[in-house]
This record gives structure tokens, C-alpha cells and sequence, in this order.
């Protein structure tokens, strides 16, 4: 049953409905770049795109490279599954993020920032234009160049990744490159380039106009401030809730549960599916082994109940991202169709069950091989189902 005495912990800083940006932003621009790295390093603040490299060190990197030449970008591709919030951000907060960029230009010293915005949001456009060209005004009066453009994306998935992303904004296959170097110091146009998810710089600003302290005081070592979750699925609370980080998987279900949850996918399809019996010893965030079995997550929380049969779940992100994989390497375009066929064949009796060991050993392969982050996270839904959920593969 879901606890109705249940408080789960909440926040109000993203969609803080605030007009005093303009403030905000000369008060900042009067700081020191290394002060304004520092504030960022001391709030702990990780990316909030789900992979949680810490933003105050991925500033610093790229402020202390020599070029004259340097690129501030948003990444707004937000293409994973169940995850809806980078795009409510820009729709009713955009300032924030224009403001964190133009902060994050003057600590770099780079005065071109870009929105790669996903392909299927082109209806942001108008008011994502009318609202950047009141803001580069602004920076105009205050004698700060700094400009920024829209690059539209083409609803490619692979287009998420950081250097896939710099590859399609070049005019050029959208396809990742290998690392290192990184983009702080080798990104878009070769040039030294911050990239930060949409909801990272919308937290930039909650901590320069706030300080570092209010943000740290949220969630729990290793994984502070608060977080968006996009909840969808089986759950009679759909929506975006900005929640502390933290939290155990059974206190976010007894919350968003329908009372009858059996399962909860954390950070989409390439997230990990955690069965009912695991709920209590999971917790969101970095926290590593600390405290159990610790999941980050871009923001997508799809929630099951014993309706839901597992096996079209898993056949449903098998058949995305078979459609969604750049071909590039033969770890993720051949291993994606092998799982794909791998568990329709078991279904059909064709293979027996013992086959889906095979296929376990393969999505192994495909984590320890493949390029990008795309088909190296195939298998974290696809053992994660198939382990816990084994007889729904088969029967």
C-alpha cells in the first residue's frame, strides 16, 4: 500500500518563477573566474545529463586552456526515453540557462555559446529566439559580448553524446569520437568547449545567485543539491518533481507508486530496471557502494506495476536502439540486433532459455567494447531485466 504519512523531500529552486536574472548575471559577471569556479567546486554540483562528471572541475578545465577560440553549448538533445524536463526548463525558465551560460563564457572567456536543441522541440523556437535576444540586449547594455544561437538537432538519439553532438553541429555524420581529449580541451571546431545537460546550468544559477551553501545543504554526501525526475508510467502522479538526491527507491515509490509497483526503470532505457524486492537497499545519486546499490539518473523514472509484462518492455528498448545506433561500431550495430532477435527467438521457443546466457555474455562484450555511451549502456537494462524478470523472457 503506498503511504499516505510518506513526505518525500522536496525542492523549489529550478522552476522558481524569478525576474531578477539581469542582477543575477552583473553581479556574477563582477566576480573573478577562479571565484566562480571555486563557489561551483564547493556546491559539489555533478552533471545532472545522468553521466555526473563534477561542473565545477569541467569549468576549470576548460578556463585554464590557452586558446583564443572557446565554445559555451547546452546541450538540449534530450532524446532519452520517459525524460521530459530539460524542455520545460527552457519553456518556462530559459533565463536561468542563458544566464549560467554567459557566467560560464566569462570564466572560460569565450564569448559563443549554442542550444543544440532536440529536432522534435522545434515548437520552443520562437519564444526560445524572442527570449535570447532580450538577454544578448541585455549583455550589450552591460558591456558583455557574449551571443548565442539555436542549432537545431535531426531527432537523432546518438546526437545526446557530447562529441556525436560537436559532429553534427560540423555539418558531419552525427557519430562520436574517441576520447581522450576531451572537450575541454579538444570539443566543437577543435576549439576548448564546455558542454552542460540544460538542467546543469539551470542548477549553475540557482548557486550563483543563492551561494554554493544552500545548494550543498541538499541530498547527501557524494550526490547534493536536488534533482528533476520526470515520472511517467503506472503512477497516478505523472509530471516533473524536483526532489532532493538521496532518497531510497522505496521512499520515491511509496510516493509516485500506484500501490502495485513491481518494477522502476531509473535513467530511461539505458538506465537500470529495479525489481520490488531491491527497492529499499537502492538509492538515487552518486553515492557509489556507500550505502547499497546507488543509481544516477539523467531524470527518467518509468514506474511498472504486474500489468506491464517485462519481456515487451525489454523488447520495446531493444527496438530503439537498434533503430538509434550510429552503425559506427560493430559492438553496438551488430550486438544490438543479436539481443533484439536473441529474446524474440527465446520467446518463440525457437532457442531455449539457456540461450539468454549467451545473450547476457554479449551485452557484456557490447559495455566493455562499444565506442559510445549508446551501446555501452544497452546492457544495463538488458541484464537488468533478464536477471530479474527471467521467466517473463520465456513464457
Amino acid at each position: 500500500m503506498v503511504a499516505a504519512t510518506y513526505q518525500l523531500k522536496r525542492a523549489d529552486f529550478i522552476f522558481k518563477n524569478e525576474n531578477d536574472w539581469e542582477k543575477v548575471l552583473s553581479k556574477t559577471l563582477e566576480s573573478e573566474p577562479r571565484e566562480l569556479i571555486n563557489e561551483l567546486m564547493s556546491s559539489e554540483l555533478k552533471g545532472r545529463g545522468g553521466a555526473g562528471f563534477p561542473t565545477g572541475l569541467k569549468w576549470k578545465l576548460s578556463s585554464e586552456e590557452k586558446s583564443k577560440t572557446k565554445y559555451v553549448i547546452c546541450n538540449a538533445d534530450e532524446g532519452e526515453p520517459g525524460t521530459f524536463k530539460d524542455r520545460e526548463i527552457l519553456t518556462k525558465v530559459p533565463y536561468k540557462v542563458l544566464t549560467a551560460m554567459a557566467v560560464c563564457g566569462h570564466v572560460i572567456g569565450s564569448g559563443k555559446g549554442y542550444i543544440y536543441l532536440r529536432g522534435e522541440y522545434k515548437f520552443l523556437v520562437p519564444d526560445l529566439e524572442k527570449a535570447i535576444k532580450e538577454f544578448e540586449y541585455y549583455c550589450k547594455e552591460i558591456g558583455f559580448k557574449f551571443t548565442i544561437d539555436i542549432f537545431m538537432g535531426s531527432g537523432a538519439y546518438i546526437c545526446g553524446e557530447e562529441t556525436a553532438l560537436f559532429e553534427s553541429m560540423e555539418g558531419k555524420r552525427g557519430e562520436p569520437r574517441n576520447k581522450p581529449p576531451f572537450p575541454t580541451s579538444i570539443g566543437y571546431m577543435n576549439e576548448p568547449t564546455v558542454i552542460n545537460n540544460v538542467e546543469t546550468l539551470a542548477h549553475t544559477y540557482t548557486i550563483f545567485k543563492y551561494g554554493s551553501k544552500k545548494f550543498y545543504d541538499l541530498g547527501v554526501q557524494y550526490s547534493r543539491g536536488s534533482k528533476l525526475f520526470s515520472v511517467s508510467g503506472d503512477t497516478p502522479k505523472p509530471g516533473i518533481y524536483e526532489l532532493e538526491l538521496g532518497m531510497s527507491l522505496q521512499d520515491f515509490v511509496s510516493e509516485f507508486g500506484d500501490g502495485d509497483t513491481k518494477a522502476v526503470q531509473v535513467g530511461g532505457a539505458s538506465g537500470f530496471l529495479v525489481p520490488r524486492k531491491r527497492f529499499e537497499e537502492t538509492t538515487i545519486g552518486f553515492q557509489g557502494k556507500l550505502t547499497g546499490i546507488s543509481l544516477p539518473t539523467g531524470g527518467s523514472m518509468m514506474l511498472f506495476n504486474s500489468s506491464r509484462s517485462m519481456f515487451n518492455v525489454l523488447d520495446n528498448y531493444l527496438d530503439f536502439f537498434n533503430e538509434e545506433s550510429c552503425g559506427q561500431c560493430s559492438p553496438c550495430r551488430v550486438g544490438c540486433q543479436q539481443l533484439l532477435k536473441g529474446i524474440k527467438a527465446v520467446k518463440r521457443g525457437e532457442k531455449t532459455a539457456l540461450y539468454l546466457d549467451k545473450l547476457l555474455k554479449l551485452s557484456e562484450t557490447m559495455q566493455m567494447t562499444a565506442k559510445c555511451g549508446l551501446g555501452q549502456s544497452v546492457g544495463n537494462s538488458f541484464s537488468s531485466i533478464v536477471e530479474n524478470f527471467r521467466e517473463e523472457m520465456i513464457y
